[in-house]
């Protein structure tokens, strides 16, 4: 998605913003959401625009666009949009029926979340040939031939059956591609891309990323990039903005801004971020002590049976003969993409679902078929770290409530030892006490990443699994929470299961890894050997798509 900086350098801005402030109306009062924000994007120029949440990237993206939510208002400032054939067009202030003619015809939109973005109770055709129709540019009959097209150009295959199915039938990866045919259906000059790839797997991240640049490419299409990951901005952008606290703290082009920012802020960003820094420089995990495993599994099988077709009813083999072992105070990574088995093998070695055939041996003792008292002492020793801190929290509870459940659900202790337990728990992850009076609404991401850690902490665990724990946090609360794991471990022995398909997350806290494909275990290596010289061509290519890879970017060092 890089075109020639030179050229993009020198070229009439497409998109030119200058001095813009947004706000947003809220019951504390005015939240100043954008602040003086100035920046261009030339023809076929990739801009990357990078912050935290809450930093200002995406209100800036929506206000470009025109979709502030409710609430939301530019105060002040110029959007100025070339129309290639004429006077620059100014977007501020321009009314709702005017901006519909721009949104999706000059300027294209690829949202984050597909889950949401998609109309479940539509099929995918559909959709993409509303794009077409709503702007004038095909009528029914050959809006739905084209979209089939816009499909296959976005990469999806099987575009005509795809052009039939609904979004739930479909991969997070495939959703996105349609999100991007929707996107590019009217040929828009600029494209503004809003963490497009963030929840996806890293090779299908690459991969997406790829498409898009080819498509841009071609097109000579601009794209205003909104992301978090540094990497992705490194690999992807001719130019990268930094926001902070609503402000441009810092823009320049790719290199001299990896190479040597001069903001602190984009220091801290830089620093956090795993991808972009050498493997020589990452942060170890201490070694694991050796002794008796905590966890063994052995040839753990799990089918699902699949509906009928033709009178015969099929079976998916989720997970295939998996054997690994985890002792206490070791950290063993389980990576893949979607679809490879991960999950399932955790929710296994927990117990929340059965195995179709092998075992599960919790300190010497067979847990597989494990029911009543039994299987509610794992519940004890084993805890489970949920992926999305926003899911998982229950937002009627306060965060002693959240963090006090556990005990309460065992009977453990009295409401006065309960509440003393809490406040040591929160301390523990580094949380201040007043935050055991305030829901989980009230707090940050990382925060609420924090009340889960400590959640899963109460009830002194053997061991904790974790599922993609920092994959929806920033790049320096990522960091943080990290940190917070390690010490942890290395303060109480804990054993962790931790599954994450970000591989430079993993090289950062794992002591072995297992790299999981089709439901089986591929590969297990201590975790420098399978960096330094991984012995699978499937796990070279997970390797290989760590974002902050290409143009020299200094990055994880990959045995080849």
């Amino acid at each position: 998605m890089s075109g020639s900086t030179e050229r993009s350098a020198s070229a009439e801005p497409l998109l030119q913003v200058e001095g813009l402030d947004v706000s947003y109306r809220t019951a504390g009062g005015l939240l100043h959401a954008v602040r003086g924000a100035s920046l261009t994007v030339a023809p076929g120029e990739v801009v990357a625009v990078v912050g935290e949440s809450g930093s200002g990237k995406s209100t800036l993206a929506q206000a470009v666009i025109g979709l502030l939510p409710p609430g939301g208002t530019v105060a002040r400032g110029s959007i100025r949009l070339a129309t290639g054939q004429g006077p620059v067009e100014e977007l501020a202030g321009l009314p709702e029926k005017a901006m519909r003619s721009i949104r999706g015809r000059r300027i294209g939109l690829v949202p984050q979340d597909p889950t949401v973005s998609l109309n479940p109770v539509q099929k995918i055709g559909t959709q993409v040939a509303e794009a077409l129709r709503v702007h004038g540019l095909a009528d029914r009959r050959r809006a739905a031939i084209d979209a089939i097209e816009l499909l296959a150009r976005a990469g999806l295959p099987d575009p005509r059956v795809r052009a039939g199915q609904y979004p739930h039938e479909l991969s997070g990866g495939m959703r996105q591609r349609v999100l991007i045919a929707i996107a590019v259906a009217a040929n828009p000059r600029l494209l503004i891309a809003d963490e497009p790839t963030s929840a996806l797997d890293a090779t299908v991240q690459r991969r997406i990323l790829d498409h898009l640049e080819e498509l841009t490419r071609e097109s000579g299409t601009a794209v205003l990039l909104i992301t978090h990951d540094l990497g992705v901005a490194a690999d992807r952008a001719d130019r990268i903005l930094v926001m902070s606290g609503g402000r441009i703290v810092e823009e320049g082009p790719v290199g001299p801004i990896l190479a040597s920012p001069s903001d602190p802020y984009t220091r801290t960003l830089l620093a956090s971020a795993p991808g972009l820094r050498p493997a020589s420089t990452e942060p170890a995990p201490a070694p694991a002590p050796a002794g008796e495993p905590l966890v063994e599994v052995r040839n753990l099988v799990k089918d699902f049976p699949l509906p009928r077709v033709n009178g015969r009813r099929g079976v998916l083999r989720a997970v295939d003969d998996v054997s690994f072992t985890i002792t206490r105070g070791q950290t063993l990574a389980l990576v893949g993409e979607s679809g490879s088995g991960k999950s399932t093998t955790a929710r296994l070695v927990l117990r929340l679902a059965d195995p179709t055939a092998g075992q599960v041996i919790f300190d010497g003792a067979d847990i597989t078929r494990a029911k009543g008292k039994d299987w509610r002492e794992l519940r004890r020793r084993a805890q489970l770290i949920y992926q999305n801190p926003y899911a998982s929290l229950d937002p009627r509870f306060s965060v002693e409530d959240v963090v006090t459940e556990p005990l309460r659900a065992f009977r453990v202790g009295s409401a006065t030892e309960q509440r003393r337990r809490a406040a040591e728990l929160v301390e523990k992850v580094a949380l201040p006490a007043s935050v055991l009076v305030r829901r989980p609404v009230e707090l940050s991401g990382g925060q609420r990443q924090r009340v889960a850690i400590a959640r899963a902490l109460a009830l002194s665990p053997d061991l904790v699994v974790c599922d993609e724990p920092v994959s929806a946090l920033d790049v320096s609360v990522q960091a943080q929470v990290l940190d917070l794991l390690a010490e942890l471990q290395a303060g109480a022995g804990l054993a962790y299961l931790f599954i994450s398909h970000d591989l430079a997350v993993v090289r950062r806290v794992a002591h072995r890894v297992g790299v999981m494909r089709d439901g089986r275990l591929v590969e297990l290596r201590p975790t420098a050997e399978l960096f330094d010289a991984p012995g699978e061509d499937y796990t070279r290519e997970l390797l290989a798509a760590i974002a902050g890879r290409r143009r020299g970017v200094p990055t994880l060092e990959v045995g080849t």
